[in-house]
């Protein structure tokens, strides 16, 4: 698998979106996706612009080994990177609350 550092935030965010269209891709990984985070399809726009949505992708695949190892073969990284993606987001997310 190709290594890359995911440490900064714009890297994690890509990363976020591709898990995003990676499970929206399939009705059953998407809907899983909604049921998880109890959100509607037609609110999903309104929830992405969201601070800590895309840490909130990144977690739900964490959560989820099979889809973990399937997307990071799908994008060709270390299921780790994502786990990385994830931190920078969540630790990010948390310098920019009050």
């Amino acid at each position: 698998m190709k290594q890359r550092s995911l440490q900064t935030r714009p890297m994690a965010e890509t990363l976020a979106i591709q898990a995003l269209a990676f499970m929206a891709e399939e009705p059953e990984r998407f809907n899983g996706f909604l049921a998880a985070t109890g959100l509607s399809i037609e609110h999903i726009r309104t929830a992405a612009n969201e601070p800590g949505f895309l840490a909130g992708v990144l977690e739900h695949m964490l959560a989820d080994e099979i889809l973990l190892v399937a997307f990071a073969d799908s994008v060709g990284i270390d299921p780790a990177d994502i786990a990385r993606a994830h931190n920078a987001l969540a630790n990010d997310d948390e310098r920019d609350e009050p």
